[in-house]
């Protein structure tokens, strides 16, 4: 790797007679901090680069019994949530049914401006060699929320500007009701504001279509929709 023979470099030219030879070395091992600053490393796991256990090469190349590194891409709403430390489960294609584990141990600092992406790189246990270079595969990071007031999808309309739910106030009346919501895992969202633990939403499909258009039409009519002409 670059900062390890940048590293070695400097070594060599410690007692170099030669002020700028000396400096330029130092300026290369500050690049490569800096890269790898911006991969998300800390300056603990850069400094644990130079220990004699560490061996860069396992972690590139798919050797038997050792771990590779799996970079996942992160979107820029999830960037709060994933961290080093937090449990990663890898499955590919080329191998069905096989689940291999690992661990977070870097998040990129700098977002991809094209993808609006962060990396998250992934050391994983590889014990039969399985995962190859460049190999694409899926990932899943485990995070733990805490515990949250949590609203099923197919119960939220969202308007566009604004997003209601129906609440249920009597058997039989229904209420729409405001909401705000925070981040989706798999088929719920978080709730934010709008509703209590305990309260009954409507999520029956036919009952939704027919209620957001009506809510859509009366938003529309009083101006509170956003609805405008081209």
């Amino acid at each position: 790797m670059e900062y390890l023979e940048a590293l070695k470099s400097r070594e060599k030219l410690k007692d170099s007679p030669w002020p700028d030879v000396r400096e330029r070395s130092d300026a290369l091992i500050k690049s490569s901090t800096l890269r790898l600053r911006q991969m998300g490393l800390s300056r603990t796991q850069i400094n644990a680069m130079t220990s004699e256990s560490v061996d860069p090469t396992n972690l590139l190349l798919s050797e038997t019994g050792g771990s590779v590194w799996v970079y996942a891409q992160i979107y820029e709403y999830e960037a709060g949530t994933v961290k080093a430390g937090q449990t990663m489960e890898v499955t590919s294609l080329a191998f069905p049914g096989r689940n291999l584990k690992g661990r977070v141990v870097a998040v990129d600092t700098v977002l991809d401006p094209e993808t609006r992406t962060l990396r998250a790189r992934g050391e994983i246990q590889n014990p039969e060699g399985l995962l190859k270079p460049e190999m694409f595969v899926d990932t899943v990071i485990h995070v733990d929320l805490g515990r949250k007031l949590a609203l099923p999808e197919e119960a939220l309309i969202d308007t566009g500007t604004r997003q209601f739910v129906f609440v249920q106030k009597s058997p039989g009346k229904f209420e729409p009701r405001p909401v705000k919501v925070g981040r989706k895992t798999e088929e719920y969202y978080e709730i934010l504001s709008g509703l209590k633990e305990g309260e009954e939403v409507v999520t029956s499909g036919n009952f939704l279509i027919d209620s957001e258009s009506r809510l859509k039409a009366a938003l529309s009519q009083t101006g509170a929709g956003g609805a405008h002409q081209h």
